[in-house]
Formats: structure tokens, sequence, C-alpha cells
């Protein structure tokens, strides 16, 4: 029985001093590691979440872009971090995409993280250039089947996300297009205005600045609903191709091994922060959509994710780097 009651005292002090190590957490500055450029999309939305974090709890939270291979180098970094919480990875849905593009990557998505919140998601639009003929949604699909193999399609490289919305909407009408991929948003931006390829798919935000300018004309987004950004601008749904939604999303990650209460503590304060109206109204500006799931949901979320782009990788015939 003394053996019994000793070891059950040390339990209740391992279960109090982890209650109060959850309370006091974060006790020193926190880390965010950004997988892509300053400015870019990612960067955004993982600097307004670090800036609201750093002031619901009274301490510094730097931001450190670690940019290339698609993001893997920062993933990298923050999967060898140790898991105490003061190093959280901020990735967009190309943590979902990359296992299926690298043949060898340094970690192990499934083994190496512990995914703790979805942060963002936001919707593609399909774009055409401002003289093109087509004006529908159903105009493209047309062409293509009129034309097999001989319609293009642009887009910001290989495997990004807004090329694999394009194969997928390539698969789901049962067409052949051709892929042509370009460096960046800009180039794809140029080429689809002058007419170097028919259309594009591209991050609503992006794409706005191309309609505004009077280079594109959106023909259709790839959410379940009309956008507030573009309201009069039917879904893929609704112009053609019924059932037809995606997007792009971005998410916050922590090292596997991280103590639970420490995860619980981020996940209810990246609540708070997604739900503060400064950083509603940041993302509304910039047609990002808020977005909440817990830990469990985010994680079979991310898994569902990676199957579905392995499939839709095998089918496009994309090769792994």
């Amino acid at each position: 029985m003394r053996i019994i009651r000793i070891l059950l005292g040390c339990f209740i002090i391992v279960c109090l001093t982890a209650c109060v190590k959850a309370q006091e957490y974060p006790t020193k500055p926190v880390k965010v590691i950004i997988t892509f450029t300053e400015g870019s999309a990612t960067d955004f939305v993982g600097r307004t979440i670090s800036e609201k974090l750093s002031e619901i709890w009274g301490q510094p939270v730097t931001v450190e872009n670690q940019a290339g291979a698609g993001g893997t180098i920062g993933a990298n970094v923050v999967a060898k971090a140790a898991p105490d919480g003061y190093t959280l990875l901020v990735h967009s849905s190309g943590f979902a995409v990359n296992p299926s593009l690298y043949t060898s990557l340094p970690y192990q998505p499934s083994k190496d993280f512990k995914a703790i919140a979805l942060l963002a998601r936001q919707p593609l639009a399909l774009v055409v250039g401002s003289s093109a003929e087509a004006e529908t949604t159903s105009d493209i699909i047309a062409a293509a089947r009129n034309k097999p193999g001989e319609i293009k399609f642009g887009s910001p490289g290989t495997g990004s996300a807004a090329h694999l919305v394009a194969e997928k909407f390539v698969s789901e009408t049962g067409t052949k297009m051709v892929h042509v991929p370009f460096k960046g948003g800009p180039e794809t931006v140029a080429s689809t205005s002058n007419g170097d390829v028919l259309f594009s798919f591209l991050p609503v935000s992006l794409a706005l600045k191309g309609v505004n300018s009077g280079k594109l004309r959106a023909l259709g987004v790839t959410s379940s609903e009309r956008t507030s950004a573009m309201p009069d601008v039917p879904t893929i749904a609704e112009a053609g191709l019924p059932g037809f939604e995606s997007s792009i999303w971005w998410g916050i990650w922590a090292p596997a091994g991280l103590p639970q209460n420490v995860a619980d503590k981020l996940e209810k304060d990246i609540s708070l922060a997604l739900a503060s109206p400064d950083v509603l109204d940041k993302f509304n500006k910039r047609a990002f959509e808020p977005m909440e799931l817990s830990q469990g949901e985010f994680s079979d979320f991310v898994d569902k994710e990676m199957a579905d782009v392995a499939s839709l990788v095998k089918e496009a015939g994309i090769q792994p780097e």
C-alpha cells in the first residue's frame, strides 16, 4: 500500500506540474517559421496570427521566413526543433502536396509534426485574358472538348495549388489540356492576359489585381458559394461543373511530441486570435476566410488532403522530383 500511495502521489505531482506549465506557457518568446517569402500569402497569414498571439500572450512572437523547395526547408527546421511549443510552423496547403512532389523529404509529414489549427482558406478564380473569346466556364469546357490536347492553361509552377486545381478541373471535365508552368503569379497573369494560355486558376487575391487592372476577366470561383471578394462571379459549380470545389488553405503545426496541454493552450488562443475583429478585418480585405477545426479534425483534414493530392498527381502524370 505504501508503494501505491507513493506512485499515486508522484502521478498527482506530475499532473499538477503539467497544468502549471500549461498555464505558464509561453514564458519566453515564441518563434514562428513561415515557409514562404516575405509578402507571400503564407507570410500574410502567419504574421497576422503571430501579431495577435503576441498580444494575447504578452510575449514576443518572432517570425522567421525559411523559404525554398516548396516549403520543405522551413518545415524541416520545425520538424527538428524541440517539441516545447516555442518553435511553430505556418505552412500552406503545400504541406499536403509536397509528399507527392518530392521523392525524398527530410521529414515525415505524418510523424514529425503535431497538427494544431487550420487558420484560413481562399478560393481560386478561373481567369482569362480580357480580350479572350471565352465568356463562361462552359465555353472553356466546350473549347477543350472540341480541341483535345490543344487548349493551354497556365500556373505559377508545377505542383502549385493553382496547377493542381487546374488538373482537377481537367480531370472532372474529362478533357485533355496542356499545362504551361511559369515562374510565379505575375508571369502567369501576364501570359494569360496576352493569350499565351487560354486560362489560369489563380488565388482570388491575385486574380482580383488582374481583374481590377483590366488585364483579366474572372469566369468562375472554386468555392462552394460565391465569394464576397467577387460577388458577381459564379462558382465553377454554378457555371458548368456541378460539385466542383477547391481552396488553398493555411495551417499551423508544432514538432511531434508537443505536450498535449501546450497544444490545447495553442488551439484555444489561436481560436481567440481568429475571432478577433482586427484579424477578421485584415483577412476580409484580402479575401481570406478564417477557418476553425479542432486538432483532431485538422489532422484528419490534412491526411485526406494528402491522399487526394496523391491520387490527382498520379492521374495527371506529374513526376515527383
